[in-house]
């Protein structure tokens, strides 16, 4: 390789680098990671192992010939999951269990005595044939595996060749990078989780008197994300709302037992006390600097509003309510419908779905009636997930 190819080669490895530590969702990553190595080495084919215990997962794959052949969707769903054991039977258990790259010219041809072989029932499967075939492990500062990154067919001139072994460098000092950016996603992803489940308990204790409200929290966060993203918002921001929705009615920790607890029906000055849970709950999380506790504010303030304007606590209409307690009207109601309570049954989806579309355009926003409507497999599927 001349000094000025290994420059430029050097210099995109620095900014895949940066731009690998920047990404914080795991699947988008893993392609990333399987797509620029491809590129670095002209591989046809490409997959990712990661690694759980003492077991490699399949994770992501890439074939250029089968998504020509047959399409991307198709090609993609030919990949299923599947674990590998971390030995050095296989050519990926191999690498992750020696942490050594292995650089084969032609499967059909391994070196005499070697321990591993080469499975080709994929091959078979598909009408494709594997002949060169790079393997490195992705391994971090502290030699810790953290997966197995494998490429197959080097081209060139449209013929399939032997990976250049002056590229193989290259390759293994981007697996690193990827090992870090791998760790610290799932890293990301784990915090995120723990939030989340603490948002979760947080909540359910501001409405800690009520047992049957344990899971409508999670199911309205939910549904309000699914609707959220179905309308268009960027991934970032419905993540936001499926944070902050759990905290829609956190202002009921403010209002007296004597109200909140109450199994009648409540007076007018009982109810106009039992309508302060939204302004109490705004106050609580007003004055934040975290864009997660501002959005909090609007969904607790304003999921009780009302398109024609007969909602509260403002008496806000149409558009003048903010989008996201649009949403979260949609998802607050539908899951108190659906759900079974101390003083009444559950309705049906179906049922509760008709009670929804008919209140469009007077409690509820006509485009999120819309959009809900169109969402409903994933509704049935998160109303089954957390069933009480």
């Amino acid at each position: 390789m001349d000094s000025g190819a290994l420059h430029d080669d050097l210099w995109k490895l620095t900014q895949l680098g940066i731009a690998l530590t920047s990404m914080t969702d795991l699947d988008e990553l893993l392609e990333m990671i399987v797509g620029e190595a491809r590129a670095f080495t002209g591989a046809d084919a490409g997959s990712l192992y990661l690694r759980q215990g003492d077991q490699l997962r399949f994770a992501v794959s890439q074939n250029d010939t089968l998504c020509r052949r047959l399409g991307e969707e198709a090609e993609r769903t030919m990949f299923s999951s599947f674990t590998l054991p971390i030995s050095k039977e296989s050519i990926a258990g191999w690498v992750a269990a020696t942490r050594n790259n292995l650089n084969i010219p032609d499967v059909s041809d391994l070196p005499p005595g070697a321990p591993y072989t080469f499975n080709r029932d994929f091959d078979r499967r598909n009408d494709y044939h594997t002949r060169s075939v790079l393997a490195v492990p992705m391994v971090d500062r502290s030699e810790h595996v953290h997966g197995v990154l494998q490429l197959i067919n080097a081209t060139r001139d449209g013929q399939v060749v032997p990976f250049d072994p002056d590229r193989e460098d290259l390759v293994r000092s981007l697996a690193s990078q990827a090992a870090v950016a791998v760790n610290n996603a799932r890293l990301t992803a784990e915090i995120k989780k723990v939030h989340l489940d603490t948002i979760y308990r947080l909540s359910v204790a501001a409405e800690f008197k009520d047992k049957d409200t344990a899971n409508h929290i999670k199911r309205m966060s939910h549904y309000a994300a699914a609707l959220a993203r179905r309308m268009g918002w960027p991934e970032q921001q419905v993540e936001l709302l499926l944070y902050a929705s759990p905290m829609h009615d956190v202002g009921k920790i403010g209002i007296p037992d004597a109200v909140l607890l109450k199994p009648g029906r409540l007076t007018p000055e009982e109810r106009a006390v039992m309508q302060e849970h939204t302004l109490i709950g705004a106050r609580i999380m007003s004055g934040s600097d975290s864009d997660l506790l501002q959005l909090g504010e609007v969904v607790a303030m304003t999921h009780h509003e009302k398109w024609d304007g007969s909602g509260y606590p403002r008496g806000h209409t149409g558009e003048n309510i903010p989008q996201a307690g649009r949403i979260a009207a949609v998802a607050d109601v539908f899951d108190a419908l659906s759900s079974r309570r101390v003083y009444k049954g559950a309705l049906g989806l179906d049922e509760t779905l008709s009670i929804i579309q008919k209140d469009a355009g007077t409690h509820f926003d006509p485009a999120c009636v819309e959009a809900f409507t169109s969402i409903m497999d994933e509704v049935e599927a998160i109303h089954t997930r957390y069933q009480d």
